[in-house]
């Protein structure tokens, strides 16, 4: 039995769009970091440096499937296909991974000061929006 699929609102493409725009300002942010060259690298403050020298390989991957799997979700939800939660899900499985790296074990906050937990709160807050919404998109018959 196939759900039958209703028109979704106005409102929904552009919250898609966005979250694709979103997360492949996500995915950038990760190729930067991973293709940062030496030159750059010696350039930042030893500090910040240090942040990315000793950035352990498990919340390389968590960034990863946080951008990528933001990416992915936000393409199946504009072809209105319901495996978006899936992919949201991973996300943000990725986001609190690296979050905690981050926050509690990379101490960036020790480098970046007490305004470097805005972003991080911010990344959360909308890929667990991004999962709300794939879900009640779902339950409402906008995607399937």
């Amino acid at each position: 039995m196939t759900q039958e699929i209703s028109k979704p609102p106005v409102w929904f493409w552009i919250v898609a769009a966005v979250a694709l725009v979103w997360n492949l300002l996500g995915v950038s942010a990760f190729v930067m970091q991973v293709s940062m060259s030496t030159e750059t690298l010696a350039a930042l403050p030893e500090a910040e440096r240090a942040l990315y020298e000793n950035f352990p390989l498990w919340a390389l991957i968590a960034f990863a499937a946080a951008v990528f799997g933001g990416v992915i979700g936000s393409v199946l939800l504009l072809m209105k296909n319901k495996l978006a939660q899936t992919a949201f899900i991973v996300s943000v499985v990725g986001v609190v991974i690296q979050m905690i790296y981050n926050l509690f074990v990379g101490k960036t906050m020790d480098v970046y000061g007490p305004g470097s937990i805005a972003m991080p709160i911010m990344i959360l807050l909308f890929a667990g929006f991004l999962v709300w919404l794939s879900r009640a998109a779902t339950a409402k018959g906008w995607i399937a």
